[in-house]
């Protein structure tokens, strides 16, 4: 039948169906209030900023980049919150591909997976002041080496780079654990039976079978992880020293939009942060590629 057989002659086209020939039905308006709040939540906020940062105070438009990259004491902050970040992000990842490999093959995995993600419910600020009491000079852990004779002296672990480090990792263990599991987990046992019975030890079927398949994922899971990491603040500020070895690029953004009310700067140092880490991002999706081309997992069933 054609259109003018389907459409009698003078009859106006139903607009339900002209919408939906152009792939706007009913189903796809339901992303409309998704998509506005990516424009309201991120969209918006990311445009003001980078309009904000490319109005200075004084000069031309590229002037708080040029005064960020000649500060040493400015651009030494993306190596110093790369030092903190990427190690964490690195042992998370080696800490949860083990750990989430055993607890698949446990009964009690939901009792021993909230024991696990316990941290990520208690905030980054209630973690850091209990880190203060247990790593402390006069904390349980110094005072229970000295009492064991292990140490003379308090060892200083809150206050520098250390105490940044640990909490770091329990803050973001919990997150990169969920996800590791969730890959691991949709991983067929079969694969590993199979290679099992043909000989294959331990090491060779996490380095043949499970490695490769878990590539996309862990991917994404350092993706995520990293970006977490990379925006630490609190813990920075709290357990680090925030004018020395973890004086890292989110406080620079603060002390410049805050302390010294310079919102175009800070939003500068806002926009330099975020390529940093789009710049890693796009590195770590691009390399995934060299361990493993094929389906993202061995998925059951």
């Amino acid at each position: 039948m054609s259109r003018a057989e389907a459409v009698p002659s003078g009859a106006r086209p139903d607009p339900r169906q002209a919408l939906a020939a152009r792939g706007l039905d009913g189903v796809t308006l339901l992303v409309v209030p998704a998509f506005l709040g990516i424009l309201a939540l991120f969209v918006y906020p990311f445009l003001y900023g980078l309009f904000e940062s490319v109005t200075p105070q004084a000069g031309s438009w590229w002037a708080n980049y040029a005064a960020f990259f000649s500060d040493p004491y400015q651009y030494g902050t993306i190596a110093n919150t790369l030092w903190v970040s990427l190690p964490v992000t690195i042992l998370n990842l080696v800490l949860a591909v083990p750990i989430a490999m055993r607890v698949r093959l446990m009964r009690r995995q939901r009792l021993l997976t909230t024991l696990l993600v316990l941290p990520i419910t208690l905030g980054t600020v209630l973690v850091a002041d209990g880190l203060l009491s247990f790593l402390g000079p006069q904390g349980w852990f110094n005072r229970s080496l000295l009492l064991l004779h292990v140490i003379a002296a308090p060892m200083k672990l809150t206050n520098n780079y250390w105490g940044v480090t640990a909490s770091l990792l329990i803050t973001g263990f919990p997150f990169t654990f969920l996800l590791t599991l969730s890959y691991v987990s949709g991983i067929d046992p079969a694969l590993e039976q199979a290679a099992a019975t043909l000989g294959a030890g331990a090491w060779a079927r996490f380095r043949l079978i499970f490695l490769p398949l878990l590539a996309p994922g862990l991917a994404v899971t350092f993706c995520l992880a990293f970006v977490q990491a990379f925006s630490v603040f609190p813990s920075a500020v709290l357990l680090g020293s925030p004018a020395g070895s973890t004086h890292v690029i989110s406080i620079a953004a603060y002390q410049a939009a805050f302390e010294h009310y310079d919102y175009s700067m800070g939003s500068a140092i806002a926009m330099i942060m975020g390529a940093v880490q789009l710049v890693i991002v796009v590195a770590v999706l691009a390399s995934r590629s060299l361990l493993y081309r094929g389906p993202a997992g061995g998925s059951k069933g």
